[in-house]
Formats: C-alpha cells, sequence, structure tokens
C-alpha cells in the first residue's frame, strides 16, 4: 500500500506515495469464483511483453496498465486506479496490479532458510502477480493455489506468468538465467504438466475459503501459505486471520512478508502480532528483520 510500489522494475519498486487511510464503512466484498486455464495457453500470452527477474517470468506491468480497458477489465480496476492516483481502493482494487517489494525478501528467504516446497500443498493468498507460488511450483510443491481479489489481476497477470513459467520449466524444476528475457516463450500445444498443478480464484479471503470447503473437488488444507503485504489494512485482520484458521493444515506453516509499519494505511507488524496473540489460536515468530529504507519483516506463523 503506501510505500512500496512496483513499476516495470520489481526490484525498484518503491516510491514516497501514501494513500489516505481507508474509511471504515462496511465494505462490498467480492464473491469468489475460480479461473479455468485456457486450454490455448498461446492466447493467455498473447501481446504481452515478458520480463525476468530472479530467474523468474512475469509480465511488464505497465503495458497491462496501458492495454487493459473496456472489455478486458471488467471490474474498471486499472481506470479507477489510475484516475484516483491509488495503489488501493479499499473493496474495489486491493494493489495485484503492483509487484510490491517484500515479495522479493520472502523469495530471498526462500533461498536462505532452504525452504522446501517438494510435495507440499501451497497456497499464495493475495498472489498479485503470483511470484511466490511460482518459487513453489518451481520447487517441486504438490499443488499450488493463487488468490487474488481481483478477478482482472488473475486473468491478465497471475496466470499469464504462471503459464510463462511452466513452459519455460515444463519440468517444475528450478532454473535460473541470466539470458535476456525473451518478449514471448515459445510456443505450447498442450497444457504442461506441471501447470495442471495449479488453480486459481479470485475474491475476498472468507469468500474463497467458503467456496473451496463447500466444492464437490477434492481439497486438502494447506501445508504452507505464503502472503506478502497483505497486513496493511488492520479492516482485514479478522478475515485474514479466520482464512488462515480455517484452511492451513494443523502441521502446517504461514510465511508473511511485510513492513513493520504502513504510513498512512495504519496495519504493519506490531498491530498484526497483537491481533494474533489475542486470538490465542497461532503462534508468531519474526525470522528475519530487514533494515534497507522502511523497516521490513518476515514472519512465521504455525497452530499453537
Amino acid at each position: 500500500a503506501a510505500d512500496a510500489v512496483g513499476d516495470s522494475s520489481p526490484r525498484l519498486g518503491t516510491n514516497n506515495h501514501q494513500d489516505e487511510k481507508p474509511s471504515h464503512k462496511k465494505l462490498c466484498f467480492r464473491l469468489a469464483k475460480e479461473h479455468d486455464i485456457p486450454e490455448d495457453l498461446n492466447k493467455v500470452l498473447e501481446n504481452k511483453l515478458m520480463e525476468t527477474v530472479s530467474g523468474l517470468y512475469y509480465i511488464n506491468m505497465s503495458v497491462v496498465e496501458m492495454t487493459c480497458s473496456g472489455d478486458a477489465d471488467e471490474e474498471g480496476i486499472v481506470s479507477k486506479s489510475v484516475s484516483s492516483h491509488s495503489d488501493l481502493i479499499p473493496g474495489v482494487y486491493e494493489g495485484g496490479l503492483k509487484i510490491w517489494e517484500c515479495t522479493f525478501d520472502l523469495i530471498d528467504y526462500f533461498s536462505e532458510a532452504e525452504i522446501q516446497f517438494t510435495n507440499k500443498t501451497v497456497l499464495d493468498l493475495g498472489c498479485g502477480a503470483g511470484l511466490l507460488g511460482i518459487v513453489a511450483l518451481k520447487g517441486r510443491a504438490e499443488k499450488v493455489h493463487f488468490q487474488d481479489y481481483n478477478s482482472t489481476v488473475i486473468d491478465k497477470i497471475t496466470l499469464p506468468n504462471a503459464v510463462a513459467n511452466c513452459i519455460r520449466t515444463g519440468s517444475g524444476g528450478d532454473t535460473k538465467t541470466s539470458q535476456p528475457p525473451s518478449k514471448r516463450p515459445k510456443k505450447e500445444e498442450h497444457v504442461p504438466d506441471v501447470l495442471t498443478r495449479c488453480r486459481f480464484f479470485s475474491g475476498e479471503w472468507s469468500e474463497v475459503s467458503r467456496l473451496l470447503l463447500s466444492s464437490n473437488k477434492p481439497f486438502s488444507k494447506y501445508d504452507v501459505v505464503l502472503t506478502s503485504e497483505t497486513i496493511y489494512n488492520p479492516d482485514y485482520y479478522g478475515a485474514l486471520h479466520d482464512t488462515l484458521a480455517q484452511l492451513l493444515d494443523k502441521n502446517g506453516r504461514v510465511y508473511l512478508a511485510s513492513k513493520v509499519h504502513y504510513f498512512g494505511v495504519g496495519g504493519g507488524i506490531p498491530l498484526f502480532e497483537k491481533f494474533i496473540e489475542e486470538r490465542n489460536v497461532f503462534r508468531t515468530s519474526i525470522v528475519k528483520t530487514i533494515d534497507k529504507g522502511l523497516q521490513r519483516c518476515i514472519m512465521e506463523m504455525a497452530f499453537k
């Protein structure tokens, strides 16, 4: 939200913009839905400008914002974000068009702490570009589910990013590249096996939980939940806490990356820790602190 907005160069994705604190009026939360993976993967990547960061392919966000209009943006989040000069419009748009800097803190931590995803069931909660889930997928996770508040983000950003990375690394193995990014991955005539391990959801957290738990499709709780910069607004803490409590396996782990404080929005690590402590369901620990610029932290959560 405040102080960390991605651009076409994700590692440089910070600025001094501060959003006004959202009003506490009741918000109209979006219902959940699952997004199918299109059979024609070439169409998913059509007219997409691909770049790379940390060995991952991702769509240039600026191009998406310029080209996503009219019927391609049914929610109108691009035009509303641009016209209001805001990266957050509570209950309308929750920041998924940007890659936030804490995402890279968490990716770095996976490597440093040697976090293993092999055969794990993983949820990328508030996924945006989906880079965290893609890292888990490349780490041979058994299943990876992606969730974002906005359906436009899933269709235009998350899903294409997953497709691009699966086409490039069809086995799901980790590959690093120093080569210049290709504007379009090679053509693919079928859905790679690794992509069949993914599911994509949009909607508010509690609605997605309800959809998953009531679905006729088999569902097993998540071994790992990954989430970055999702605790900026204290109004959402209850929904986030309950979603984690409902969807995390009893032996599972949550890895949450956040700024210590979000100026102008009100949330942050100390406030969220206090909220979690009062609920007395999870134990938390700060496993890494980053002091560059605004202080940022990575928190690990597990059931008590």
